[in-house]
């Protein structure tokens, strides 16, 4: 697998559209190739973007406001030892909904507003210019995972023109007992190259051109709402739900 950053100038809210980006800065693509994009360029081109009070006692009510207002279910500051809302948005766990003032020049920058949507429109472009049938994208962000430190990318938001998970239920393993439970994460994975290459400093690098990558199964299509309900995984049926479970989540303004 080949992951090659693209580095652009500074993105600020509504400088362009994120067609416009792709446009300006993407290298001519090959055929069965991954773009990715991180949802911080997304969310700023929609205009995604709030200004940060000065006064700090505003900036942190206002902070908390967002945080709330985005998630769908949320721990209150209190229940972390950072000080931090952990929350569930995008039926994934993170923290503080995605909101997020880093390399944002003095706005918080929220996750982009549909970003499948976001995800088909730009792979609809670049298949049309590049003249390619299968080319994918995905919209990448950064969390953090139970007892490992760092930040890394280990969703994505959305992606398009490919399978995002590659099943190896009912097929055998080296010795030949099926497996009754495997999935390659797929998506989650390229992004995960990804945001290592892209970087989360001043590296000033939100998009890669992933090549080399046999693995992935290209659809030529944009992913089904059946395809993406699939995706999801319901608390109830959750590995970790006796964990999950375990704290009581209030409610928050997000579906």
């Amino acid at each position: 697998m080949k992951v090659t950053g693209v580095k652009t100038r500074k993105i600020t809210p509504q400088y362009a559209s994120i067609l416009e980006i792709v446009d300006r800065y993407l290298p001519r693509l090959q055929d069965r190739s991954v773009v990715a994009v991180t949802s911080k360029i997304v969310a700023l081109c929609q205009g995604r973007a709030i200004l940060i009070p000065k006064d700090e006692k505003e900036k942190n009510k206002l902070k908390d406001q967002l945080i709330v207002r985005e998630a769908e279910l949320y721990l209150p500051r209190s229940s972390s030892k950072y000080n931090v809302l952990l929350t569930v948005k995008g039926n994934a766990i993170n923290f503080s909904s995605g909101v997020d003032e880093s390399n944002a020049g003095g706005y918080f920058v929220l996750w982009p507003k549909d970003p499948q949507k976001s995800a088909n429109k730009i792979r609809e472009h670049l298949v049309k210019k590049h003249r390619k049938r299968n080319i994918g994208v995905i919209i990448t962000d950064t969390t953090s995972v139970p007892l490992r430190w760092g930040q890394r990318g280990v969703f994505v938001l959305a992606h398009s023109g490919f399978s995002a998970l590659n099943s190896y239920i009912g097929k055998p393993d080296l010795f030949g007992r099926p497996f009754k439970m495997t999935s390659a994460a797929v998506a989650d994975a390229l992004g995960t190259a990804a945001v290592l290459v892209m970087g989360e400093g001043v590296e000033q690098t939100p998009l890669a051109v992933i090549e080399d990558i046999p693995f992935v199964r290209f659809q030529q299509r944009n992913p089904t709402k059946k395809e993406l309900e699939k995706l999801k995984m319901p608390l109830k049926d959750d590995l970790y739900a006796p964990l999950l479970k375990a704290v009581k989540w209030r409610k928050g303004g997000g579906t």
